[in-house]
């Protein structure tokens, strides 16, 4: 009988460990060490479903940032004011340091494309005919020391998508105004 629940014991520590080492990595920059500068222009892809930022440049892959968003079902803007963040293809159109969130990259939300989806939705009765679209969607850092929000997957902003400082630091030697940033799901 002892072995049974010893067994389950190291079965349930097991999954437990690998659970926490599977979050563990994913808070963790991963770079390619074989380049130390990019090559050619960068493009950034967010993956919402995977909570990451990705940079790639001429060569391919050159870096993965831990990110989080506004709403925790993940799903695509419908509305201003619903805290969910816009998918789709849109460009930095400013830089500039913020009081609050560190430094912020503005996108060009919303795009010909997110107008298009929005009076398709009012056209199809998903959202209201009074409902507005929204703008200000950026990519920002967190409250000072506030790190902790990234590392344990907190959806609290108002649609943006939100990284550590210091990752938004190295963000900022890698990019430019226009930049190109796909946000998929």
């Amino acid at each position: 009988m002892k072995s049974k629940w010893l067994l389950a014991g190291l079965i349930i520590f097991s999954v437990t460990t690998l659970a926490a080492f599977k979050t563990i990595e994913r808070r963790v920059i991963k770079k390619n060490v074989l380049r130390s500068k990019p090559a050619g222009d960068v493009y950034i892809i967010v993956d919402k479903s995977d909570y990451e930022l990705q940079v790639y440049d001429a060569e391919g892959w050159y870096a993965t940032y831990p990110v989080v968003f506004g709403n925790k079902d993940l799903s695509d803007k419908m509305t201003e004011g619903d805290r969910r963040t816009p998918e789709g293809t849109f460009h930095i159109v400013s830089r500039k340091p913020h009081q609050k969130w560190h430094k912020m990259f503005l996108l060009d939300f919303p795009t010909q494309e997110s107008w298009s989806k929005f009076k398709e939705r009012k056209a199809k009765g998903l959202i209201p005919q009074s409902a507005k679209i929204g703008s200000g969607i950026a990519i920002h850092g967190t409250w000072p020391n506030d790190d902790l929000v990234v590392d344990d997957f907190t959806n609290w902003t108002n649609g943006c998508v939100a990284l550590k400082n210091e990752d938004l630091d190295e963000l900022d030697q890698l990019i430019s105004v226009g930049t190109k940033v796909t946000i998929k799901r």
